[in-house]
């Protein structure tokens, strides 16, 4: 697995980015932009996504970092209840149901991958560092 320098360079990151801008493309028209506890709510698990990313990175060590992961894998998640739900209201078509689906699976496939990564990695991180 490739290292990186900020929390933009992961791979998890880029696909719960690509995941909310979906989101918010799907959220912002028609009857889902009027159901606002689905739309907030949808929002608001992409968004922690991307955000749990960044903190656990940020907190300089791995054990915080797979904490953090497990939440950021947890919305991801969340997020595909939530798609299901606005298929079945008629919000968004089959396309932007597998479009979103496919990318929030995607996105808990890279988190799953990176926690496997840290968990087996004897790197605990730079607040270890002495």
């Amino acid at each position: 697995m490739a290292s990186f320098q900020k929390f933009t360079d992961i791979d998890a990151w880029q696909a719960a980015r690509e995941l909310t801008t979906l989101t918010y493309v799907a959220t912002k028209s028609g009857e889902f932009s009027r159901d606002f506890a689905l739309r907030d709510q949808i929002r608001r698990a992409s968004i922690s996504i991307m955000a749990n990313i960044a903190e656990g990175f940020g907190r300089s060590g791995s054990g915080e970092f797979i904490q953090f992961l497990a939440v950021a894998k947890g919305s991801a998640c969340e997020v595909s209840s939530h798609v299901y739900v606005a298929l079945d209201q008629g919000y968004i078509s089959q396309p932007e149901f597998e479009r979103l689906i496919d990318v929030a699976e995607k996105t808990v496939n890279l988190i799953g991958g990176l926690m496997k990564y840290l968990q087996q990695s004897t790197i605990k991180g730079a607040k270890y560092k002495r």
